[in-house]
Parts: structure tokens; C-alpha cells; sequence
């Protein structure tokens, strides 16, 4: 006899679904820099008393996403120029390694999985799609970090990549021309067909080192826009 077929359960508890809410929330932007999250108005607003709420503030906030001030509440982090030139900097070397692991072994599936990355890149930005673009855009370089296969690399990108989803984040909701930034991989993925590392490092370095640039030169008027929009 055919076994009945059961509904699947959700075994995620209260505390991890509330977590990766909030953390949703602010590395798509929309919880801004500055941002006070009150706990009664959050815990309200998802339906949730307020002990998962803030087990959830205290993981975010070792994630280096929330600070939070005892007997003064919690707000999403503002970062500063100076996080911003340690991450890139960071991002380039760990990014540029990958490439270096990539091309070294059979690179074939990372060009399959890097132009899937790009294809839905520049179909989500020709839609107009900001959330979609900015989601693959971090997928592009989670697949290049994981096709690496060098687990302590990827360990290491995962310590630092929920800041890097949120500076990308903010990043883009500022490009006036969202397909520029799906046809700014296309010339990484060549260069890693064609196995040329020199090629692929200079082009890692000048799109990672470019971003960086135009964040630390725009960083605090963004920051100072991104917490009016959330205000109003």
C-alpha cells in the first residue's frame, strides 16, 4: 500500500525564523543604517513575544550587522570608511584565491554555474528587478568562493559575508544603471575560461576596488540618506 504522503514541517524554531527575518531585513536594506529596532514594535509587528526577539538582536549583533547598548535598545550598524576599506580589501584577496583554486582545477563547472549567475543577473536588472539583482550579484560571488573548494576559505567568506550582502545592498539601490552591474561580471567569467589568472586578479581587483571606491566616496552621504528614507 501507497504510504499516505505528509505535509513537510517547518523544524526551524521561533528564535531562527525571527533571526533570519530581521537579518533578511537588514542586508536587503530595509532596515537602514542608524535604524533603531524597538523590540515592541518588532516583536508586535511579527507576532512574537519579546525573548526570541532578542536572542535574534544578540546574534546579529555578533554578526557585526546590529550594535546593541545595554539599557539603550538596539539599532541596525552604521558602518564607518574604515569597515568599509577592511572588507574590500579582505574581499579582493579572498576572492582573487578562489579564482587562483578555480583555474588550477577543472574550472568548468564554475563557468557553468558563474554565466547561470550572470544570465539571471541581467535578465532580473532588463526587469528593473533591484532585489533580484542584488541577490544574484552576492550568489555570483558565494559561487565563486565555494566552486574554489578550499574549506577554510569558505568559512572564512562566511564570517564576513552578511556585511558584504549589506554594503552591496546599499550599494546598488544607488546605481542608476542596474544592468551595468550584471555586465561588469561577464569579463571575470572570460578570463576565467580562458585560464588566465593574471587577467581574472586584475579584473577581481578593479571590480571589487571600484565598488570600494564609490562607497567610501559616497559612504556617509549614503549612510545619511539611507537613515532619512527610513524615517520617513
Amino acid at each position: 500500500m501507497q504510504a499516505q504522503a505528509l505535509p513537510s514541517i517547518d523544524n526551524k524554531s521561533l528564535r531562527e525564523r525571527v533571526l533570519n527575518a530581521l537579518r533578511d531585513a537588514i542586508v536587503h536594506g530595509e532596515f537602514r543604517p542608524g535604524q533603531p529596532l524597538i523590540e515592541t514594535e518588532l516583536a508586535a509587528q511579527m507576532g512574537v513575544s519579546r525573548a526570541p526577539l532578542r536572542e535574534a538582536l544578540q546574534i546579529l549583533s555578533t554578526e557585526g550587522l546590529v550594535e546593541v547598548v545595554p539599557y539603550h535598545g538596539a539599532t541596525v550598524r552604521a558602518l564607518d570608511t574604515r569597515d568599509i576599506e577592511e572588507l574590500y580589501s579582505l574581499r579582493i584577496v579572498l576572492e582573487t584565491f578562489a579564482a587562483r583554486l578555480v583555474i588550477e582545477t577543472d574550472g568548468d563547472d564554475a563557468s557553468r554555474a558563474l554565466r547561470s549567475c550572470y544570465a539571471e543577473m541581467l535578465a532580473a536588472a532588463e526587469a528593473g528587478d533591484l532585489t533580484g539583482v542584488s541577490r544574484i550579484d552576492r550568489r555570483f560571488h558565494d559561487t565563486l568562493i565555494a566552486m574554489a573548494g578550499h574549506k577554510l576559505l569558505e568559512t572564512t567568506w562566511n564570517a564576513v559575508s552578511l556585511r558584504v550582502r549589506y554594503v552591496m545592498a546599499l550599494r546598488n539601490r544607488r546605481n542608476r544603471d542596474i544592468r551595468q552591474i550584471a555586465y561588469n561580471h561577464l569579463p571575470i567569467i572570460e578570463a576565467l575560461e580562458a585560464r588566465d589568472f593574471a587577467r581574472v586578479s586584475a579584473l577581481l581587483e578593479a571590480h571589487i576596488a571600484s565598488s570600494r571606491d564609490l562607497l567610501v566616496e559616497g559612504w556617509d552621504m549614503m549612510v545619511q540618506a539611507a537613515s532619512q528614507d527610513s524615517a520617513t
